[in-house]
Parts: structure tokens; sequence; C-alpha cells
């Protein structure tokens, strides 16, 4: 997408990518819409991020990325 979001994040192996993916995707979610719509509740049925996600590994060359 022309819009999107590069993270790079260090996560212990007890939590599941798609699970920490899933955390920060909604709490953001729901902190844009409280700051930017002005809304405080009812968020059920509205989507604010795409659905897919992308993950790689940096290993060794965290520096270089």
């Amino acid at each position: 997408m022309r819009d999107h979001v590069h993270m790079c994040l260090s996560i212990t192996p007890k939590f599941s990518v798609s699970n920490v993916v899933a955390y920060l995707k909604g709490k953001s979610a729901i902190s844009i819409a409280r700051n930017f719509k002005g809304k405080q509740r009812n968020f059920t049925g509205e989507s604010f991020w795409a659905r897919g996600y992308f993950v790689s590994t940096v290993g060794l060359d965290e520096e270089t990325v």
C-alpha cells in the first residue's frame, strides 16, 4: 500500500508474531479513533488497518536495517 508502516520489534519467543501484530493493530486503531475521530466507544464494524501484514527476521543485520 502507498501508506504503510515499518517497525523493527524485538519480541520474546513466548509471544507469537500474529498475536503481537494483532495487539498493535488493535490498540493503535482504537487510539487513533479516539484522538482523531473523536470517538470514545463503539468501534465494532470499523476497520482502520489493512487485513494482512508482512514479517521478516532481521537476525544479525539489525544495525544495517
